[in-house]
């Protein structure tokens, strides 16, 4: 691991702008060394890079030479692929299992140590789209490199006439984000409240939360920049074009599901703010961000991402790829190289019209569905697929589940129980969070029945974990 101070946010953000400063021959040298330098870690520190590199030359600039990984294979070696000896599979599971834990780092250790992280660890889980629930470990390298990124994607986003909204509304942030669990987004608006002055300007608020009084929520902490998930701040755009809704944000910044650019349109005229979209993962937090061009594009200098089609060989730019692979080059507590993501993205075959040296991409595996429900009086209520899926990402009993709306009144699920749970246990545990969220949010009418078939797959090997009623099959 690096030091901390080598790897400090300041000195990577100067090395950033310098990089994109210099063009894309710059941004490749930079991908070029950083991979290298990865590959030489990964098969020092880890069994599994160093059987799987074992024929591999010295050194490897070229992420082609590598082979592909997964979710599944990594997490079945778990304690072979992460660095530090410390972060073990059976202490990971114990750290995530408690709630009290959720964005506290795991296995900090006092300054002299000479090895892991002096920091600790952020530890994040993700839901098993892919059919794998995923732990991973972020070090201080990865987080230094996020928070560094960040000021790209912000000076994209923003411009001078955001900083009155900005000084009005004192940097105060609101993150509408899942709680309860160890998300990523959850994991970071812990670490930015740890301070009194996060406390003062950081508010983190739950997807879960009905929205009227979400809403209530927001009026009273009216944020500088709101960062929800897209779905959800379409549901927040209709509120605010309502009048219910009376905040006036510098930034409205959405994570973790794709939209249509006609709502994405809509949000921004709704808040009369600027909008930024982002493309990430659990496993490379800072992957892209989009441009006023509606492209997003990739950190390459800190990440490698190759559109590839069902045998694992390039797609072309222009053409949709049927997967992607992954290389996260800021994060050595978990290397990620060549790991098969499962998203469908399309490469711009030519420079974006934006004037970024990044290379552009449009993602077509993340668009996301609403799920509207009627109520007892007459209306509807929405809720978002992340609502649903991070109440159940939680149960240790199930391994993977999908929820399919089958009439305007009825939910079916899928469930497939985790090792040592029975269907039963599965089945009462997913049944009684289900009808609690329901009744939260005023739809104790709607029907939760059990499905018969297992989780299935879409076209690409990622399980839709929601499904509206117009897109379940019949």
């Amino acid at each position: 691991m690096s030091p901390a101070g080598e790897d400090g946010a300041l000195r990577l953000l100067l090395d950033a702008r310098r990089t994109y400063r210099h063009g894309p021959e710059a941004i490749d040298a930079r991908q070029r060394a950083r991979l290298a330098e990865l590959v030489d870690f990964a098969r020092g520190h880890g069994s599994v890079y160093r059987e799987l590199y074992q024929d591999l030359p010295g050194r490897v600039e070229d992420p082609r030479l590598l082979p592909v990984t997964s979710k599944a294979a990594l997490m079945a070696r778990f304690d072979d692929w992460v660095t530090d000896p410390r972060a073990s599979r059976e202490r990971v599971q114990a750290f995530v299992a408690d709630p009290a834990q959720i964005g506290q780092p795991f296995l900090a250790i006092p300054p002299g140590y000479r090895g892991g992280s002096r920091a600790g660890y952020t530890v994040a889980t993700t839901s098993g789209t892919t059919g794998t629930r995923g732990m991973f470990l972020l070090d201080e390298r990865a987080l230094a490199v996020t928070t560094a990124l960040s000021s790209r994607m912000l000076s994209t986003w923003l411009n001078a006439s955001a900083l009155p909204r900005l000084i009005a509304g004192r940097g105060r942030l609101a993150m509408v984000t899942a709680t309860g669990g160890h998300f990523a987004s959850t994991a970071a608006a812990a670490r930015l409240r740890r301070t009194r002055r996060g406390r003062r300007r950081v508010q983190a608020l739950s997807v879960h939360t009905p929205l009227p009084e979400l809403v209530t929520q927001l009026n009273a902490f009216p944020p500088a920049v709101l960062a929800p998930y897209a779905t959800t701040a379409a549901l927040l755009a209709t509120e605010q074009q309502a009048g219910r809704l009376r905040i006036r944000p510098a930034l409205v910044a959405l994570a973790a599901e794709g939209l249509p650019d006609p709502e994405i349109a809509r949000i921004a005229t709704a808040f009369g703010s600027a909008v930024g979209n982002s493309y990430a993962a659990t496993e490379c937090p800072f992957l892209s961000y989009s441009c006023h061009h509606g492209w997003l594009h990739v950190n390459a200098d800190w990440a490698i991402l190759e559109p590839v089609d069902a045998d694992h060989r390039p797609t072309p730019p222009g053409q949709q790829s049927h997967t992607v692979l992954l290389t996260n080059l800021a994060n050595r507590a978990q290397s990620i190289l060549r790991y098969d993501l499962g998203d469908s993205v399309l490469a711009r075959p030519d420079p974006c019209d934006c004037g970024s040296p990044l290379p552009a991409i449009r993602v077509q595996g993340r668009t996301a569905d609403l799920l509207t429900l009627p109520t007892t009086h007459g209306t509807t209520v929405t809720l978002t697929p992340l609502t649903l899926s991070t109440r159940l990402d939680r149960l240790p009993s199930v391994a993977l589940f999908q929820i399919l709306q089958i009439s305007p009144t009825e939910l079916s699920v899928r469930i497939q129980p985790a090792p040592g749970a029975t269907p039963q246990q599965a089945w009462a545990h997913v049944h009684r969070e289900l009808t609690d969220l329901l009744a939260a949010h005023g739809l104790a009418q709607i029907t939760v029945r059990r499905a018969e078939q297992l989780p299935q797959p879409a076209t690409g090997g990622k399980y839709r974990l929601v499904q509206p009623l117009a897109d379940t099959p019949g």
